[in-house]
């Protein structure tokens, strides 16, 4: 994931490069989950089939946008049976999907500290990766994904073949931690003998995940950088991170219904200020297409 512009002046650099540490966490020793509350896929119980879904796809502190399309479609009484979520969306689809509102997020994300994922030890500052495992929980109350009130998929990708894994029952805080894990700033995560690290890295946007787990519409939320907007500083490897990001988000973009970009500038932060635009930038995006995600519900009831 990245986070913040580079500065000239040294000593904002090193801040950059701190904040970016304290966004996300460093990479440590791997998180082992087993057992029969491990995070697992487990078929939707029968008549149970979802309709209609929302897919939040990951971007790191640009997620702060998702919640302004949350804001909007509980404004207009549009409702989702199945939340897929990756990376920053498996953590804000969590909560949604378990009943707190839009506003509450809101309040939420304006109050988060994200020095609670940074730690400082002997051999230097280290991540804490359990703080978004902990956040998760704490919020759910500790509920597994089977137990949200609303279908809950968590998307990561698995190292050995790369490949897309969905979650959709056992520990939440744990799937979420999975989900994050970007490579070289959160470690790994180990579920039953199994590594995985990010979803982002195979499938941003996870649609077709979505379209598998049984719905009938799909709204789908990309948070990522627009390609048109890579500044010529930025750096070679978030040039070509932004490029991948783009063409994988592409490739499954015409499985849905309706795929809502807000434009929130390159480079990200965690102002209030930052927090505050991209939450109404969220909305505006989400409000332009009103229009096409009626019209998507109307034609799936016909």
């Amino acid at each position: 994931m990245r986070a913040i512009a580079i500065s000239r002046n040294p000593f904002r650099r090193f801040a950059a490069i701190i904040l970016a540490w304290m966004l996300t966490g460093c990479a440590g020793g791997i998180a082992d989950f087993s057992g029969p509350n491990a995070p697992s896929f487990v078929p939707f119980p029968a008549g149970t089939r979802p309709n209609v879904a929302l897919v939040l796809g990951a971007g790191g502190p640009r997620g702060f946008a998702l919640i302004g399309v949350l804001k909007v479609l509980e404004e207009n009484g549009i409702d989702v049976d199945l939340v897929v979520g990756n990376s920053v969306g498996s953590i804000i689809g969590a909560l949604y999907a378990d009943g707190v509102k839009a506003a509450e997020l809101e309040r939420i994300a304006m109050a988060f500290d994200p020095k609670s994922f940074l730690g400082v030890s002997l051999s230097g500052i280290s991540g804490r990766g359990g703080a978004i495992e902990s956040f998760v929980n704490d919020h759910l109350g500790g509920k597994p994904l089977q137990g949200l009130k609303k279908h809950m998929a968590m998307t990561a990708m698995r190292t050995s073949d790369r490949a897309l894994v969905t979650f959709t029952h056992g520990d939440a805080g744990a799937a979420a931690r999975a989900s994050s894990a970007t490579p070289h700033q959160f470690s790994p995560v180990r579920i039953n003998g199994v590594e995985y690290i990010d979803g982002d890295e195979a499938t941003p946007v996870p649609i077709l995940a979505a379209r598998q787990l049984g719905a009938s519409v799909v709204i789908a939320v990309d948070v990522s950088a627009y390609v048109s907007a890579i500044p010529p500083e930025a750096p070679p490897e978030w040039t070509v991170r932004d490029r991948k990001r783009a063409e994988l988000v592409a490739g499954e973009a015409a499985a849905a219904d309706v795929l809502i970009h807000p434009d929130l500038g390159y480079y990200a932060g965690i102002s209030d200020r930052y927090r505050t635009m991209c939450i109404a930038r969220g909305e505006a995006a989400a409000r332009a297409v009103l229009p096409k995600i009626r019209e998507a519900l109307l034609k799936a009831k016909s």
